[in-house]
Order: C-alpha cells, then sequence, then structure tokens
C-alpha cells in the first residue's frame, strides 16, 4: 500500500476544510469541495475519496437545512416553525464540528467517514 504523502493529506483536509467558505459565499459549502475534487481527483486518490465524500457531505447537509427551513416557514402560521429554525441551526453547528473532525482526520492520512449522508456521487 502506498504511503499518503503530506500534500496529499493536506489537500483531502482542504477538501474538507474548504465547506467553510459557505459562511462567505452562498453555496460556498458545495463549491469549495467540489473545486477541490475537480481539480486534484484524478492525480490524488485520497483527494478524490475525501472530496467525494466533503462533497455528499455538504450536498445533504444543503439538502436537509433547507427543508427545514421550508416546513419552519410554513408552519410559522401556527407559531411552532420556529422550532425547525432552530434545528437547522443546530444541525449548522453540528455540521461544523464534523467539518473540523474531518479535516483533522484527513490531515492524519485516515479516510474519514459522515455519519448519515446520502452517498449521492460515488
Amino acid at each position: 500500500m502506498n504511503e499518503l504523502t503530506q500534500e496529499q493529506k493536506t489537500w483531502g483536509m482542504i477538501a474538507h476544510l474548504s465547506a467553510l467558505i459557505g459562511f462567505v459565499i452562498p453555496f460556498g459549502n458545495i463549491l469549495g469541495p467540489l473545486v477541490v475534487w475537480l481539480v486534484k481527483k484524478d492525480t490524488m486518490p485520497f483527494v478524490d475519496d475525501q472530496g467525494k465524500e466533503a462533497l455528499n457531505f455538504n450536498i445533504t447537509i444543503a439538502i436537509v437545512i433547507l427543508a427545514l427551513m421550508i416546513v419552519g416557514t410554513v408552519l410559522l402560521v401556527i407559531l411552532v416553525g420556529f422550532l425547525f429554525y432552530m434545528v437547522a441551526g443546530l444541525l449548522g453547528l453540528a455540521a461544523l464540528v464534523f467539518m473540523v473532525i474531518a479535516g483533522i482526520k484527513a490531515n492524519e492520512g485516515v479516510a474519514y467517514r459522515y455519519p448519515y449522508i446520502f452517498r449521492l456521487i460515488k
């Protein structure tokens, strides 16, 4: 088995942490990992794997948070929609924690797997 270089580990970490750009740029949480994956997937198998994992995670999180916000907006009429907003916020916070953990693991050379995500890109 080939030993991972520090460059591969670093790009794996960047694949996960590039999603943090979503706090500045709309849909940056998807665009960051997508760009890293597209640029490095053919030359670095580890980054190919971790880029797909980060992309799948961020697509899943975006879908779930968007659904929670839509349902919450509809249910504001009966005064319980704010609960969906709170769940969406907590999910966003949990996503942040998972991204940092994944970045640390990737930098250690560990192929990190997010729990409970849709594996849309294989």
